[in-house]
């Protein structure tokens, strides 16, 4: 069972890719552009995200980066993981909705 905290906090991370990708919403709808590309890129920019948590990580343990960075850069890792888990329970719930479908 999902923790209300983690609910609003996956809720509020898919809010703001909703308003950063609202200004760049003219070029993903140009000719072309798919399901499968959206995926695509949400799931690089996802894991960029970790990976920047990652990196900041490993930044303060060699003290070389300042720990509000690390803080934010960490709980940004943190959310994007918590909305990816989230989607993926709802495609796993869709999926197992589907097969209990009679023909």
């Amino acid at each position: 069972m999902a923790l209300p905290a983690a609910a609003a906090a996956a809720y509020q991370s898919v809010a703001n890719m909703a308003g950063a990708s609202a200004t760049a919403a003219p070029a993903a709808a140009a000719p072309g552009a798919s399901f499968s590309d959206f995926l695509t890129g949400a799931v690089k920019d996802s894991i960029n995200a970790i990976g920047q948590g990652e990196q900041a990580a490993t930044s303060q343990v060699t003290g070389k980066a300042n720990i509000v960075d690390v803080v934010n850069s960490v709980n940004s890792a943190e959310l994007t993981l918590d909305t990816v888990v989230a989607v993926r329970d709802k495609v796993v719930a869709a999926y197992q909705a589907i097969m209990a479908m009679p023909i």
